[in-house]
């Protein structure tokens, strides 16, 4: 701003960083984005994650809360339970009422790796319909992150 006479006028350029500079102000990506959408048709891919206990219950002394969500249109269905023990139940008799309701199969349900999804009886009941089930990765809610 021409403050000093005499004095040389220098500009920083930023791109000569040193390596260690370099180093230090990089910053890693927590996760890539998602460049497509998975699903080409509603019901195509279904995100299902079991949250629970909570603190409080509900009204009914629900504590556990289902949470699917489809992954073309993003429409969130949530299901209160009791207990773990009902989730392989609902999930089974959803499967059938919105399957009849919108007139399309689910082909694709992706969970993460809780014990209730794993059960042998969704697992028995997907095979039979003709439902892929995923697994995400442990310690990775990204992979499901639709529902999460």
């Amino acid at each position: 701003n021409d403050l000093v006479e005499g004095l040389p006028k220098f500009k920083y350029h930023k791109e000569h960083l040193c390596p260690s500079c370099e180093q230090g102000k990089s910053k890693r990506a927590s996760h890539p984005p998602k460049p497509v959408p998975n699903s080409r048709q509603r019901l195509h891919l279904l995100h299902m994650d079991l949250c629970g206990p909570m603190r409080i219950a509900s009204i009914n002394g629900k504590r556990y809360i289902l949470v699917i969500e489809d992954d073309y249109s993003r429409y969130p269905w949530v299901h209160f339970l009791r207990s773990k023990d009902e989730a392989p139940e609902v999930i089974i008799t959803f499967l059938k009422r919105i399957t009849v309701l919108l007139q399309s199969p689910v082909i694709i349900i992706r969970t993460d790796n809780d014990t209730e999804f794993k059960n042998q009886v969704p697992k028995v009941n997907f095979d039979s319909v003709g439902i892929s089930h995923q697994l995400s990765f442990v310690r990775t809610p990204q992979q499901n992150g639709v529902v999460e």
